[in-house]
């Protein structure tokens, strides 16, 4: 039988001036961007990420 992958997710809030360079740090750990949405109050992004749970 296949081994089952399992994920773990984090949600980051994300600066409209620095969003780049937060998503490649995110991403040099191993995260995968799945999404992004308005905050809360709608003034900030809100970004939705997962990796393999090691």
């Amino acid at each position: 039988m296949a081994d089952k992958t399992t994920w773990e997710y984090a949600t980051v809030p994300l600066l409209t001036h620095n969003t780049k360079a937060i998503l490649d740090t995110w991403g040099e750990d191993g995260w995968e961007l799945v999404t992004v949405t308005p905050g809360p109050t709608g003034e900030q992004l809100v970004a939705f990420m997962k990796r393999p749970r090691s």
